[in-house]
């Protein structure tokens, strides 16, 4: 599903973050920019193990914060470790929208102009599916509204039932 927002296109698309053809990719990370399992783990196993140390060399950083590196081996150029946790590795609808924020930011500071964000749905310690779609839809929404620097933005949720909950979101914030 793909809408339009303010001159830039909005897309959700069912796939592999670490295979998305984009500018940079967003990386849900902790503090210490450690990448241990999950999302993180796809980006260093496919991208090349010193993305992790190129990371951890600019931490530990504050939640919400976030930390550019190259992207070694992946179609992106950039990788964007949004630290949406803390060791105790709970996430909060604050920590995830401030994540989001700054990574937009970030990359629009940088002449980003195309970026994949993946569905933030993070295991244990984690937001419901639902929450990080709207938060990270309101987020992207927001930030369009201010700024014309990211042209594509492609949500890339994990599953098809992520995929959905991702599309069923975005069809209401602009049925309205």
């Amino acid at each position: 599903m793909k809408i339009q927002v303010m001159g830039a296109t909005v897309e959700v698309m069912h796939g592999d973050i670490t295979e998305m053809k984009v500018d940079a990719i967003i990386n849900p990370a902790n503090n210490l920019l450690w990448m241990g399992g999950g999302i993180s783990a796809a980006i260093k196993a496919r991208g090349g193990e010193f993305i992790e140390g190129e990371a951890a060399k600019q931490g530990p950083v504050e939640v919400g914060q976030v930390v550019l590196t190259s992207a070694g081996n992946l179609p992106a150029r950039h990788v964007i470790h949004a630290v949406i946790a803390g060791q105790d590795l709970k996430v909060t609808e604050v920590s995830l929208r401030t994540a989001v924020h700054n990574s937009l930011g970030q990359a629009a500071k940088k002449g980003i102009s195309s970026i994949g964000i993946p569905s933030f749905d993070w295991g244990k310690g984690s937001l419901p599916l639902h929450v990080c779609a709207q938060a990270i839809l309101e987020e992207v929404v927001n930030f369009l509204q201010d700024s014309q620097a990211i042209r594509r933005i492609v949500i890339v949720p994990r599953d098809q039932a992520a995929h959905d909950i991702y599309k069923e979101h975005l069809e209401k914030m602009f049925s309205r």
